[in-house]
């Protein structure tokens, strides 16, 4: 199917300022059942440049640098239309097939590129005793493991819209029992992490989920040795199929919003964001 979305951001400024450079994760990640037909971005005010990378995890990355004339808003406009094919999300086999239940090791020569995957710093006693609790439930497989995570957050936390501030921290999420996609997102990542297994945040777009239909989404993928990166929505209760749309992923929660940027000024600012998603 082809989605077509549009995502425009909305910021005033009470008084004027200058605008320093902005980084935006607003373009859609290519994954092989997942392809960009077409894209355009508006920014107003206009830019003096836009340069185009990609960063240090391979997501792509857009800075726009402004004149240094005083503003009171900027929007920021994006439309995209993006080919999703269906996919079976269990269609790989786990390599060596020991892996098949963990915990494991991963080999030495993936070790080193998932470091930053398996940090520990949101790990705590709570989180890991609760991921043991999931992972003695399912005798200790890794793909039953995931599903079993990602269903029984849906099924036993509240739902929580909360479009803006940061992910609260997992002990947070698991004592109140409560979130929004991206506390979700974090007490899986913590969970995984703290037996072993690489996990990264991801930011997009979700059809088909009225909750998130006009927002921005969240969700996790893990690196599974023999898959690679596989994708798990813990607010949706599973494996990711073709109607999410990745814009990033990163080994850490707060580095994917949409726009990033300061500006030079006393002044207030405040957002207003809309995303519409439609099959084409």
């Amino acid at each position: 199917m082809n989605l077509k979305v549009q995502h425009s951001l909305y910021y005033n400024y009470n008084a004027p300022v200058v605008l320093d450079p902005h980084t935006l994760y607003i373009f859609p990640k290519p994954y092989p059942h997942q392809r960009v037909l077409e894209y355009s971005l508006i920014i107003n005010p206009q830019p003096s440049k836009i340069v185009r990378n990609v960063d240090a995890e391979g997501n792509a990355q857009q800075v726009a640098y402004f004149f240094s004339n005083p503003v009171t808003q900027l929007s920021v406009s994006a439309v995209m239309t993006v080919c999703s094919d269906p996919v079976n999300v269990f269609d790989f086999v786990l390599f060596p097939f020991s892996t098949k239940k963990f915990p494991f090791l991963y080999e030495d020569r993936i070790y080193k590129y998932l470091i930053p995957y398996l940090s520990r710093n949101d790990v705590t006693n709570n989180v890991e005793q609760f991921a043991r609790k999931i992972a003695a439930g399912v005798n200790w497989e890794t793909v039953p493991f995931l599903v079993e995570l990602s269903k029984y957050i849906q099924e036993n936390f509240l739902y929580q819209n909360r479009e803006f501030g940061m992910a609260y921290p997992p002990d947070d999420t698991l004592r109140d029992r409560i979130g929004s996609c991206r506390d979700y997102s974090r007490l899986f990542i913590s969970a995984c992490r703290s037996l072993g297994i690489a996990a990264r945040f991801v930011s997009g777009y979700l059809y088909g989920n009225p909750m998130q239909a006009h927002e921005l989404h969240a969700w996790v993928e893990v690196y599974l040795p023999g898959a690679g990166w596989r994708g798990f929505d813990p607010t949706e209760g599973k494996a990711i199929i073709n109607n999410h749309i990745s814009l990033g992923a990163s080994a850490d929660f707060d580095q994917l919003a949409p726009v990033m940027g300061s500006f030079r000024g006393f002044a207030n600012a405040s957002l207003l964001t809309q995303v519409d998603i439609e099959i084409t």
